[in-house]
């Protein structure tokens, strides 16, 4: 066992991110395909497509709230057991992911209480209208009912890429999404179930996908096993685990008190059309987000490992060509949204008022997204070698000292277009974020080296 995983501190950098990065950047562009497959059925659905978007679109901040439950465990507890795997301390490694499915599981089974009970009146406070409440209230009551399928796939997935088994990893969402690929119509139009039949067709997907993760954490392919013993939550384990972690739940969970923030004042200054917008918005941002995301998982292995193994030179090789190919890709993003914005607003829906609303705002609301490959690589490094204080402030900084601040001043500065100047919040606020992050990140990643050198 020990054997099969030094790979990851001998193969060549780049042969090895390439290894485990495009079987994870692949997963999450499927995985993407979950939640935007949903909203372009949605949005074309005949008659009513346009309000079902919007009402879908509130539960999108729940969702992601949901999700970052996930991330809390998953970010701090996969690269905590790849650095136990570097120090060959295998039976920490093992610890930590048992702590962790535990901890998924009492969640899981919190969360879904709350959803289940209080669902309706979180819409209402997430910017559910009269006009759209009731979507909103018929899906979020069908995807409530699969969180513990929902928590247990997105985070016990992100152990087994930490383990190098990054085409395991990106089966395991292929199979969910191809499923909701086909059932999606079934059931939205097949059976005449509109969003309700979106919301069934996720949590069926992501219940297959469960099974395939736990199968294989369970089974005899992997290096690390979930154990009984190894269920009892340990305070020595599982609090080094969500410290790591709370950076990324920060990060997730702001998104849902932002989307809030966003939706409350577009709905005020623009009604359900500039809500509809922000569906679309935020949907494309994934384009770029998720991807990066995914890059960062397939690096988080190789620095994580040999940050534990004490091979600074290899930390940073992996960071700076994570770096390079993350810029790449946000500018080229950047690039085709600057130019052809109409073509990503088209997926989502055929609503012309809606497309022509959206178009102009969505080059306001990706202006600085190629710079964002700087953005993410630095976080993700960060939490791979085990910087929690940095990660942290990097994620309070952008979003609560920056954004919601700016979602509330800017439409009292520019006065001429408010509604505008909203969506103008997001580009200001990741300007200074980055800004910050790069000087953060260079004196903390030099004083990290420094210290295992």
């Amino acid at each position: 066992m020990t054997q099969n995983k030094e790979f990851l501190g001998t193969e060549p950098i780049g042969k090895l991110l390439k290894k485990l990065a495009l079987p994870t950047v692949a997963a999450q562009l499927i995985n993407m395909l979950y939640n935007i497959v949903d909203r372009i059925y949605i949005g074309h659905m005949p008659g009513d497509g346009a309000l079902a978007l919007t009402g879908v679109g509130v539960c999108m901040p729940l969702i992601l709230f949901v999700s970052a439950f996930a991330a809390l465990i998953a970010s701090g507890g996969a690269p905590r057991a790849s650095i136990a795997m570097g120090e060959n301390n295998m039976d920490r490694a093992e610890k930590i992911l048992g702590n962790c499915f535990a901890m998924q599981i009492y969640i899981s089974l919190a969360l879904t209480a709350v959803l289940l009970l209080f669902g309706r009146s979180l819409l209402l406070a997430f910017g559910a209208s009269e006009n759209t409440i009731d979507y909103a209230v018929r899906y979020m009551r069908i995807y409530a009912a699969g969180t513990l399928f929902v928590e247990l796939t997105l985070s016990m997935n992100m152990f087994i890429t930490a383990q190098g088994f990054a085409k395991t990893g990106m089966f395991s969402v292929l199979i969910g999404a191809a499923m909701n690929i086909i059932l999606d119509p079934i059931f939205i139009f097949g059976f005449n179930m509109g969003v309700e039949g979106a919301a069934l067709a996720t949590i069926v997907s992501q219940g297959v996908s469960c099974a395939w993760v736990l199968s294989f954490l369970f089974g005899r392919r992997t290096f690390l096993r979930i154990r009984r013993e190894n269920l009892a939550l340990r305070a020595g384990i599982i609090l080094p685990c969500l410290a790591l972690g709370l950076a990324s739940f920060i990060m997730q969970a702001s998104e849902s008190v932002i989307s809030v923030c966003f939706n409350s004042s577009l709905l005020k200054y623009g009604g359900d059309v500039a809500v509809g917008a922000m569906t679309i918005l935020t949907s494309v941002m994934q384009f770029a987000m998720l991807p990066l995301q995914g890059l960062g998982q397939g690096a988080q292995p190789i620095i994580s490992y040999n940050y534990g193994a004490k091979n600074a030179a290899r930390v940073k090789d992996a960071f700076f060509l994570l770096l390079k190919i993350s810029l790449c890709y946000s500018t080229l993003l950047w690039a085709c949204i600057q130019l052809f914005p109409q073509a990503f607003v088209g997926l989502f829906t055929t609503d012309a008022a809606l497309i022509a609303f959206t178009r102009p705002a969505l080059r306001v609301y990706c202006a600085v997204l190629l710079l964002f490959g700087i953005q993410i690589a630095c976080q993700m490094a960060l939490t791979s070698i085990g910087s929690a204080k940095s990660s942290i402030a990097v994620a309070v900084v952008r979003k609560f000292v920056l954004l919601i601040p700016l979602i509330y001043l800017l439409p009292a500065i520019f006065t001429a277009d408010k509604t505008m100047a909203v969506y103008l919040a997001e580009p200001a606020a990741d300007f200074i974020a980055i800004t910050f992050t790069c000087i953060l990140f260079s004196v903390q990643f030099r004083k990290s080296l420094k210290k295992i050198a």
